[in-house]
Protein backbone atom coordinates (compact mmCIF):
# COMPACT_ATOMS: atom_id res chain seq x y z
CA UNK A 1 0.00 0.00 0.00
CA UNK A 2 1.26 3.42 -0.67
CA UNK A 3 2.59 5.29 1.97
CA UNK A 4 0.60 8.72 1.26
CA UNK A 5 -2.80 6.78 1.56
CA UNK A 6 -4.88 7.81 4.49
CA UNK A 7 -8.32 7.18 6.25
CA UNK A 8 -8.91 11.05 6.23
CA UNK A 9 -6.28 12.34 3.44
CA UNK A 10 -8.28 15.67 3.92
CA UNK A 11 -6.40 15.64 8.10
CA UNK A 12 -3.20 15.11 6.17
CA UNK A 13 -3.48 18.08 3.70
CA UNK A 14 -4.36 20.62 6.24
CA UNK A 15 -1.98 19.66 9.02
CA UNK A 16 0.57 19.88 6.64
CA UNK A 17 -0.41 23.53 6.02
CA UNK A 18 -1.09 24.24 9.70
CA UNK A 19 2.34 22.91 10.31
CA UNK A 20 4.28 25.15 7.76
CA UNK A 21 2.45 28.40 8.71
CA UNK A 22 3.31 27.69 12.48
CA UNK A 23 6.91 27.53 11.08
CA UNK A 24 6.95 30.87 9.01
CA UNK A 25 5.10 32.82 11.93
CA UNK A 26 8.00 31.22 14.40
CA UNK A 27 10.68 32.28 12.19
CA UNK A 28 8.99 35.70 11.66
CA UNK A 29 8.61 36.09 15.11
CA UNK A 30 12.14 34.79 16.57
CA UNK A 31 13.58 37.45 13.32
CA UNK A 32 11.97 40.36 15.28
CA UNK A 33 13.16 39.15 18.69
CA UNK A 34 16.85 38.65 17.93
CA UNK A 35 17.09 41.36 14.93
CA UNK A 36 18.52 44.11 17.88
CA UNK A 37 20.44 41.38 20.08
CA UNK A 38 24.36 41.86 20.69
CA UNK A 39 27.15 40.24 23.15
CA UNK A 40 26.09 41.54 26.71
CA UNK A 41 29.94 42.22 26.53
CA UNK A 42 30.15 44.69 23.68
CA UNK A 43 28.46 47.79 22.74
CA UNK A 44 26.02 47.76 19.96
CA UNK A 45 27.32 49.86 16.85
CA UNK A 46 26.35 52.57 16.04
CA UNK A 47 24.19 53.30 12.73
CA UNK A 48 24.09 56.55 11.27
CA UNK A 49 20.95 58.15 11.39
CA UNK A 50 18.80 58.40 8.32
CA UNK A 51 17.47 61.52 6.54
CA UNK A 52 14.89 62.77 7.22
CA UNK A 53 12.04 61.21 4.86
CA UNK A 54 14.02 58.14 3.43
CA UNK A 55 13.13 54.75 4.75
CA UNK A 56 15.50 51.62 5.14
CA UNK A 57 14.89 49.58 1.87
CA UNK A 58 13.19 46.53 1.91
CA UNK A 59 12.54 42.83 -0.20
CA UNK A 60 11.31 44.40 -3.49
CA UNK A 61 7.05 43.77 -2.99
CA UNK A 62 7.14 43.66 0.85
CA UNK A 63 6.07 46.13 2.98
CA UNK A 64 8.89 47.01 5.61
CA UNK A 65 7.23 46.00 8.64
CA UNK A 66 6.72 42.49 7.85
CA UNK A 67 8.25 39.60 5.89
CA UNK A 68 4.67 37.65 6.21
CA UNK A 69 2.23 38.04 3.20
CA UNK A 70 -0.80 36.59 1.89
CA UNK A 71 -1.33 34.88 -1.43
CA UNK A 72 -4.49 34.34 -3.89
CA UNK A 73 -3.93 33.36 -7.03
CA UNK A 74 -6.13 31.69 -9.89
CA UNK A 75 -4.42 28.74 -12.39
CA UNK A 76 -4.90 27.36 -15.98
CA UNK A 77 -3.46 24.19 -16.85
CA UNK A 78 -3.45 21.87 -19.87
CA UNK A 79 -3.14 17.85 -18.60
CA UNK A 80 -0.76 16.02 -20.67
CA UNK A 81 -1.90 12.31 -22.26
CA UNK A 82 -2.43 9.46 -19.95
CA UNK A 83 -3.71 5.74 -20.09
CA UNK A 84 -5.67 4.58 -17.35
CA UNK A 85 -4.78 0.67 -17.64
CA UNK A 86 -4.32 -2.37 -15.28
CA UNK A 87 -1.66 -2.63 -12.53
CA UNK A 88 -1.32 -6.38 -13.47
CA UNK A 89 -2.58 -6.74 -16.95
CA UNK A 90 -1.77 -10.49 -16.24
CA UNK A 91 -3.52 -11.27 -12.79
CA UNK A 92 -5.96 -13.45 -12.62
CA UNK A 93 -9.76 -12.28 -13.17
CA UNK A 94 -10.32 -10.24 -10.85
CA UNK A 95 -6.66 -8.73 -10.34
CA UNK A 96 -7.42 -7.39 -13.98
CA UNK A 97 -10.03 -5.10 -15.61
CA UNK A 98 -8.52 -4.27 -19.19
CA UNK A 99 -5.96 -7.46 -19.49
CA UNK A 100 -2.85 -7.02 -21.34
CA UNK A 101 -3.74 -7.26 -25.02
CA UNK A 102 -2.02 -5.85 -27.13
CA UNK A 103 -4.77 -3.58 -28.79
CA UNK A 104 -4.88 -1.77 -31.85
CA UNK A 105 -2.03 0.52 -30.75
CA UNK A 106 -0.26 -1.89 -29.85
CA UNK A 107 0.02 -1.11 -26.38
CA UNK A 108 -1.77 -3.46 -23.75
CA UNK A 109 -5.66 -2.75 -23.34
CA UNK A 110 -6.29 0.48 -22.17
CA UNK A 111 -7.57 3.83 -22.31
CA UNK A 112 -5.93 6.70 -23.70
CA UNK A 113 -6.95 10.20 -23.63
CA UNK A 114 -6.26 13.18 -21.16
CA UNK A 115 -7.90 15.43 -18.53
CA UNK A 116 -8.54 18.50 -20.78
CA UNK A 117 -8.10 21.85 -19.32
CA UNK A 118 -7.91 22.15 -15.43
CA UNK A 119 -8.94 25.45 -13.98
CA UNK A 120 -8.06 26.10 -10.01
CA UNK A 121 -8.14 28.66 -6.80
CA UNK A 122 -5.26 29.40 -4.24
CA UNK A 123 -4.80 30.16 -1.28
CA UNK A 124 -1.80 30.31 1.29
CA UNK A 125 0.61 32.60 3.18
CA UNK A 126 4.50 32.58 2.37
CA UNK A 127 7.61 34.59 4.18
CA UNK A 128 9.88 36.26 2.95
CA UNK A 129 13.45 34.68 4.21
CA UNK A 130 15.67 37.27 2.60
CA UNK A 131 16.03 39.38 -0.71
CA UNK A 132 16.34 36.62 -2.95
CA UNK A 133 14.46 33.73 -1.05
CA UNK A 134 10.74 33.25 -0.21
CA UNK A 135 9.06 30.32 1.29
CA UNK A 136 4.87 29.60 0.42
CA UNK A 137 2.15 26.97 2.29
CA UNK A 138 -0.49 27.05 -0.13
CA UNK A 139 -3.85 25.13 -0.41
CA UNK A 140 -5.20 24.84 -4.38
CA UNK A 141 -8.43 23.11 -5.10
CA UNK A 142 -9.39 22.13 -8.60
CA UNK A 143 -13.80 21.66 -8.13
CA UNK A 144 -13.87 19.88 -11.42
CA UNK A 145 -12.20 18.28 -14.58
CA UNK A 146 -13.26 15.35 -17.07
CA UNK A 147 -11.37 12.74 -18.60
CA UNK A 148 -11.63 11.81 -22.03
CA UNK A 149 -10.85 9.03 -24.39
CA UNK A 150 -11.16 6.06 -26.41
CA UNK A 151 -9.92 2.17 -25.23
CA UNK A 152 -8.13 0.56 -27.28
CA UNK A 153 -9.68 -2.63 -28.24
CA UNK A 154 -11.42 -2.34 -31.61
CA UNK A 155 -10.42 -0.18 -34.52
CA UNK A 156 -13.68 -0.37 -36.37
CA UNK A 157 -15.37 0.94 -33.59
CA UNK A 158 -13.11 3.01 -30.88
CA UNK A 159 -14.76 3.26 -27.25
CA UNK A 160 -15.22 6.40 -25.82
CA UNK A 161 -14.39 6.92 -21.75
CA UNK A 162 -14.97 9.25 -19.70
CA UNK A 163 -15.13 10.56 -16.08
CA UNK A 164 -15.37 13.77 -13.65
CA UNK A 165 -13.02 14.30 -11.09
CA UNK A 166 -11.79 17.10 -8.40
CA UNK A 167 -8.66 17.89 -6.46
CA UNK A 168 -7.48 19.74 -3.30
CA UNK A 169 -3.84 19.79 -2.90
CA UNK A 170 -1.09 21.23 -0.76
CA UNK A 171 2.46 22.85 -1.24
CA UNK A 172 5.52 24.25 0.64
CA UNK A 173 7.46 26.02 -2.23
CA UNK A 174 10.51 28.19 -2.55
CA UNK A 175 10.89 30.66 -4.70
CA UNK A 176 14.30 32.28 -6.21
CA UNK A 177 14.01 36.13 -7.02
CA UNK A 178 17.19 36.36 -9.80
CA UNK A 179 17.84 39.92 -10.11
CA UNK A 180 19.41 39.61 -6.34
CA UNK A 181 21.62 36.82 -8.30
CA UNK A 182 22.47 39.47 -11.07
CA UNK A 183 19.56 38.78 -13.43
CA UNK A 184 18.91 41.59 -15.16
CA UNK A 185 15.54 43.51 -14.04
CA UNK A 186 13.10 43.32 -17.42
CA UNK A 187 11.30 47.08 -16.96
CA UNK A 188 9.30 46.64 -13.56
CA UNK A 189 9.24 42.79 -13.81
CA UNK A 190 11.78 40.99 -11.89
CA UNK A 191 11.99 37.39 -12.82
CA UNK A 192 11.71 34.38 -10.64
CA UNK A 193 12.18 30.71 -10.33
CA UNK A 194 10.65 27.94 -7.99
CA UNK A 195 9.52 24.63 -6.96
CA UNK A 196 7.25 22.55 -3.92
CA UNK A 197 6.79 19.60 -3.00
CA UNK A 198 3.23 18.86 -1.42
CA UNK A 199 0.67 16.30 -1.22
CA UNK A 200 -2.70 15.59 -3.48
CA UNK A 201 -5.88 14.16 -3.10
CA UNK A 202 -7.84 13.47 -6.36
CA UNK A 203 -11.60 11.96 -6.55
CA UNK A 204 -12.75 10.96 -9.92
CA UNK A 205 -16.38 9.47 -10.14
CA UNK A 206 -17.87 6.38 -12.05
CA UNK A 207 -15.95 5.99 -14.81
CA UNK A 208 -18.30 4.87 -17.98
CA UNK A 209 -16.92 2.99 -21.17
CA UNK A 210 -19.23 2.97 -23.74
CA UNK A 211 -19.13 -0.01 -26.64
CA UNK A 212 -21.12 -0.12 -29.75
CA UNK A 213 -24.00 -2.42 -28.24
CA UNK A 214 -23.27 -2.24 -24.26
CA UNK A 215 -22.37 0.52 -21.75
CA UNK A 216 -19.58 -0.80 -19.11
CA UNK A 217 -19.93 1.42 -15.97
CA UNK A 218 -16.98 1.03 -13.40
CA UNK A 219 -16.63 2.66 -9.37
CA UNK A 220 -15.18 5.39 -9.14
CA UNK A 221 -12.54 6.16 -6.75
CA UNK A 222 -9.69 8.15 -4.38
CA UNK A 223 -5.86 8.93 -4.06
CA UNK A 224 -3.48 10.67 -1.85
CA UNK A 225 -0.46 11.25 -3.49
CA UNK A 226 3.16 12.59 -3.44
CA UNK A 227 3.18 16.11 -5.61
CA UNK A 228 5.58 18.30 -6.79
CA UNK A 229 6.15 21.25 -9.36
CA UNK A 230 8.34 23.69 -10.94
CA UNK A 231 7.82 27.12 -11.91
CA UNK A 232 9.44 30.29 -13.60
CA UNK A 233 7.51 33.71 -13.91
CA UNK A 234 7.56 37.58 -13.66
CA UNK A 235 6.87 39.60 -10.67
CA UNK A 236 5.73 43.14 -10.69
CA UNK A 237 4.97 45.42 -7.43
CA UNK A 238 1.64 47.14 -7.04
CA UNK A 239 1.29 49.30 -4.50
CA UNK A 240 3.33 49.03 -1.00
CA UNK A 241 1.83 45.77 -0.20
CA UNK A 242 1.21 43.86 -3.15
CA UNK A 243 3.00 42.51 -5.77
CA UNK A 244 1.14 40.57 -8.62
CA UNK A 245 2.98 37.26 -10.05
CA UNK A 246 2.80 35.90 -13.57
CA UNK A 247 4.06 32.11 -14.19
CA UNK A 248 4.44 29.00 -15.73
CA UNK A 249 3.95 26.05 -13.95
CA UNK A 250 4.59 22.28 -14.80
CA UNK A 251 2.76 19.91 -11.75
CA UNK A 252 2.69 16.24 -11.09
CA UNK A 253 -0.14 14.79 -9.40
CA UNK A 254 0.81 11.62 -9.01
CA UNK A 255 -1.75 8.71 -9.83
CA UNK A 256 -5.88 9.04 -10.45
CA UNK A 257 -7.72 5.58 -9.63
CA UNK A 258 -10.71 4.08 -10.28
CA UNK A 259 -12.02 1.97 -7.09
CA UNK A 260 -12.03 -1.33 -6.31
CA UNK A 261 -15.33 -2.55 -6.71
CA UNK A 262 -18.45 -3.90 -8.64
CA UNK A 263 -18.74 -3.16 -12.64
CA UNK A 264 -21.70 -3.00 -14.39
CA UNK A 265 -22.39 -3.30 -17.96
CA UNK A 266 -26.17 -2.55 -19.50
CA UNK A 267 -27.25 -3.26 -23.03
CA UNK A 268 -28.00 -0.35 -25.16
CA UNK A 269 -31.26 -2.37 -26.48
CA UNK A 270 -33.35 -5.17 -25.76
CA UNK A 271 -31.59 -7.49 -28.28
CA UNK A 272 -27.85 -8.22 -26.44
CA UNK A 273 -29.16 -9.93 -23.50
CA UNK A 274 -29.47 -9.18 -19.75
CA UNK A 275 -27.34 -6.54 -17.77
CA UNK A 276 -24.81 -8.04 -15.70
CA UNK A 277 -22.31 -7.05 -12.64
CA UNK A 278 -19.29 -8.53 -11.52
CA UNK A 279 -15.56 -7.46 -9.56
CA UNK A 280 -13.10 -5.04 -10.55
CA UNK A 281 -9.46 -4.31 -9.42
CA UNK A 282 -8.14 -0.47 -9.57
CA UNK A 283 -7.29 0.94 -12.39
CA UNK A 284 -4.92 3.54 -12.47
CA UNK A 285 -3.60 6.76 -14.95
CA UNK A 286 -1.41 9.34 -14.02
CA UNK A 287 -2.03 12.99 -13.84
CA UNK A 288 0.55 16.05 -14.78
CA UNK A 289 -0.19 19.65 -16.37
CA UNK A 290 1.46 22.58 -17.86
CA UNK A 291 -0.22 26.47 -17.50
CA UNK A 292 -0.08 29.80 -16.40
CA UNK A 293 -0.77 30.54 -12.84
CA UNK A 294 -1.77 34.75 -11.78
CA UNK A 295 -1.71 35.40 -8.43
CA UNK A 296 -1.43 38.52 -5.66
CA UNK A 297 0.50 38.15 -3.00
CA UNK A 298 -0.42 40.71 0.27
CA UNK A 299 2.58 42.49 1.88
CA UNK A 300 0.85 41.91 6.38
Amino acid sequence: MSPFRTSNPLSVLLAATAAAISLMVAASAAGAGTGGAHAPDTPPPTAPAPSAGVAAPAPAGVHSSSRLYLRAGLSLDRSRETRFKDRDCGAPRPGHFYGCGPGVDGAPFSSLGDFGTIAGIELGIGYVASPVLRLDATAEIRPKFSFEGRSNYLRQHPKTVSADASSLSVMLSAYADLPGYGVPRLGPFSPFVGGGIGLSRIDIDDMRLDFPVTVVTIPGGHRTNFAWMLTAGLSTSLGERMTLDLAWRYTDFGAVETGRGTGQTVCRDEGCGRASSYPVPETYARLATHGLHLSIRYSL
